[in-house]
């Protein structure tokens, strides 16, 4: 197989939160290159350490980063954890608009990243993860283009995120794999329900759209399906649990006084000012794990239930969360992640790309698409795939909840 011979040394690295095959991803790249004679710099930890370089400083083998070869990435593709670790440092945290890129004060962390590069004789970087990680690899890419002093350092991006939301792609490694650990969880607690006759709402992840959501309760059988894509104003809480108390009482009348409500989490985004929790983290973003939506309307469902009907019945919440993205990865997972790795290699040595985002369409047929589809050029930041309301797979899912009410003329 022929090769760029431009490129000698490729690094790689895995940034945001963890994802079911992240290793199968890490392994198929890696193996590319090292069959081809291209040495292969694995960097711990995403960007944390890269972040943090300076020449008195410098990065140590086996601490910061790792010589990969073929024994490190033989017969990982199905591990739980990444070889590689991850964080969440995002060194183009400071950064609003292309003339930041060119600014000493806020490209700093940047430029300590390309130092590192350069300083490890980096020819091309992959780059592994969600939405940051892509604007890190499009800020890499576009200071390039604003600061022609510097060396070229190709750039390939590989998309990750079990919330399965990103453009370019249909379905994110580890998305699968997730999906199957939360249905598992929600016909456990339908089990527990019906056994107990109890009411269940499972929150799950999912901070800006509800692929998690819908995915496993379709798989699970879940009585009811909620999230950001059902409400294109603000989710009232009471008025939500109205509608849920009513289904109850249909569901208590038809001989089942037991279901599971599947909420994605960033539905707490929606709630109206005086029911939004107010906590928040760094960036911003109301801290979803506590701000606990799932606990909030089923207390609420409880609550409606009780004056509607004047008897009680109990509704628990439970999370399931970071247990999902570190699940054991599918077979499907394992599929794409090699493929999407495989691509990267293919991306740099076959079509000498930069700028770009390994995909896959069809029946994993590669395709490479250019960062300028992913990423809005004025705000800089990527765009957020939601669930189409009239897409198909929303309307399965509507067609597969509980129907208030059954046919009256059916016969058999």
């Amino acid at each position: 197989m022929s090769t760029n011979n431009d490129i000698k040394r490729i690094g790689i690295l895995f940034s945001g939160g963890p994802a079911p095959a992240a290793n199968a991803v890490i392994s198929a790249a890696t193996l590319g290159f090292v069959n081809s004679g291209i040495a292969v710099v694995g960097f711990f930890d995403g960007y944390e350490d890269l972040e943090r370089y300076s020449a008195d400083t410098p990065l140590i083998e086996g601490h910061d980063y790792l010589c990969l070869r073929r024994d490190d990435v033989s017969g990982i593709r199905n591990r739980k954890d990444i070889i590689l670790r991850t964080s969440r440092a995002n060194p183009g945290k400071a950064i609003n608009s292309l003339e930041d890129l060119a600014d000493p004060e806020k490209n700093s962390k940047l430029r300590a990243v390309y130092e590192a590069l350069e300083a490890h004789k980096i020819d091309a970087l992959v780059s592994i993860g969600g939405d940051d990680t892509l604007k890190t690899a499009n800020y890499l890419y576009r200071m390039q283009e604003l600061m022609p002093e510097l060396r070229r350092v190709s750039i390939v991006h590989l998309p990750k995120t079990i919330d399965n939301d990103y453009y370019g792609i249909d379905w994110t490694f580890g998305f699968f794999s997730a999906a199957h650990y939360a249905a598992a969880e929600i016909r456990n607690l339908g089990a527990d329900a019906t056994s107990t006759k109890v009411w269940y709402v499972l929150e799950i992840m999912g901070r800006k759209a509800g692929w998690l959501t819908y995915a496993a309760g379709i798989a699970g059988e879940a009585t009811r399906m909620l999230s950001v894509e059902d409400f294109d104003g603000e989710f009232d809480l009471n008025e939500e649990a109205d509608e849920l108390a009513e289904l109850m009482e249909i569901r208590a009348r038809d001989g089942r006084e037991y279901g599971v409500v599947c909420v994605a989490e960033g539905l707490a985004h929606k709630l109206p000012d005086s029911q939004r929790p107010q906590e928040t983290d760094e960036h911003g973003n109301i801290v979803l794990g506590a701000a606990q939506i799932g606990k909030m309307l089923a207390a609420a469902m409880e609550k409606r239930y009780e004056e509607r009907t004047g008897d009680s019945m109990k509704v628990r919440h439970k999370q399931v969360g970071y247990e999902t993205r570190c699940s054991a990865p599918s077979a499907f997972d394992v599929l794409l992640g090699t493929q999407l790795g495989t691509g990267a290699f293919r991306a740099l040595t076959e079509e000498g790309l930069t700028g770009h985002m390994v995909s896959v369409e069809k029946q994993l047929q590669l395709k490479y698409v250019p960062f300028d589809e992913l990423i809005d050029p004025k705000t800089l930041k990527t765009r957020v795939r939601f669930i189409d309301k009239e897409s198909d797979f929303y309307k399965l899912a509507r067609a597969l909840e509980y129907q208030k009410r059954e046919h009256p003329d059916l016969e058999c």
